[in-house]
């Protein structure tokens, strides 16, 4: 009953305003209720007020409107901090599934005055972050979301909370971004080696001989034993082990090259789909790390041979959204 009617306060929320990637807090868009803190003490102040009419207490009927007066006083400036403020949320970076995604959430404060202890999470989490904003400044918040499947997803609606400055009330809004974020699927952990190269339609034999006779090189591929010393790219290895890690390359012929990598679901030979996809993704980020030309092919949609950021991007789009 309790979840039923908090779906349907939600979906009013949701309904009464557009999604949208900025927003400006006003008095039409911000809700205020007592925290249990803030019922105790205003239990406590009744009992005061009973007690002081009952035995004509003036020293009692000053602590009672003096803490009166001081709610109040704290329940307009609650109010306050959260009324008035812009948000605006930053495109989020595409993630992988199972790893967290970061919302960056500008907080800009035209007013002149500083606005403490403001909260932000995704709506139900639980999980806050928290900042004060400047005197007509600007704060930024760093807000986590864990998606467990691929593909483009809305981000999810936002809350942003303040209890400052006695606690004694809550101030909130409920913000439905319009932006999406794309989730690639997971890489396999411990994937297998790349699959063969197919051979190239365009790359004769003879030209392909004579390269290499004339000792053309023209790209990189993973160390093999008994590759000879001359092949390995030495400068290459020295910045992979300033990185931490001890790995080496070899140059590749154009003899090599008149084959050309392609990734598919046939060379994955997995049975379920997200398995294929997470063995693809593991290679095209390994055939990257390599530096490698590599295209891809997939539900009937292929991307051509090549490498760089943005090929591998695509790659991986394709393997979100297929």
């Amino acid at each position: 009953m309790i979840a039923a009617l908090r779906r349907r306060i939600d979906g009013w929320f949701f309904t009464r305003r557009p999604p949208a990637d900025r927003i400006e807090l006003t008095q039409r868009n911000v809700y205020i209720v007592p925290t249990r803190a803030g019922w105790m003490l205003g239990a406590t102040v009744l009992v005061l007020l009973i007690a002081s009419i009952n035995y004509q207490l003036n020293l009692g009927y000053l602590l009672t409107f003096l803490l009166a007066g001081s709610v109040t006083v704290g329940m307009y400036v609650c109010h306050a901090t959260l009324r008035g403020l812009a948000m605006h949320l930053l495109q989020p970076e595409a993630q992988f599934a199972g790893a967290a995604a970061v919302f960056r959430v500008v907080l800009t404060n035209p007013r002149r005055s500083w606005r403490y202890g403001i909260g932000m999470a995704v709506r139900g989490s639980g999980q806050w972050a928290w900042c004060d904003v400047p005197a007509q400044g600007s704060a930024t918040l760093d807000i986590a979301f864990q998606p467990q499947q691929r593909g483009l997803h809305p981000v999810p609606p936002l809350t942003a909370e303040t209890r400052f400055p006695l606690g004694t009330f809550r101030v909130w809004t409920v913000w439905r971004p319009a932006a999406r974020v794309l989730v690639y699927p997971a890489p396999e952990l411990h994937p297998p080696a790349l699959p063969p190269g197919e051979p190239r339609a365009d790359a004769p034999q003879a030209a392909g001989a004579r390269a290499q006779q004339a000792g053309e090189y023209d790209g990189i591929r993973a160390y093999r034993p008994g590759d000879p010393l001359k092949m390995v790219v030495w400068k290459k290895a020295a910045r992979s082990q300033a990185a931490g890690s001890d790995e080496l390359f070899s140059r590749d012929t154009q003899q090599s090259q008149r084959q050309e990598l392609w990734l598919d679901a046939q060379h994955a030979g997995l049975p379920e789909q997200e398995a294929r996809l997470s063995r693809l993704c593991a290679w095209v980020l390994m055939a990257d790390k390599l530096g490698l030309d590599y295209g891809l092919r997939i539900a009937g949609r292929s991307v051509a041979p090549a490498q760089g950021e943005a090929h591998k991007r695509q790659c991986l789009e394709l393997l979100a959204t297929c």
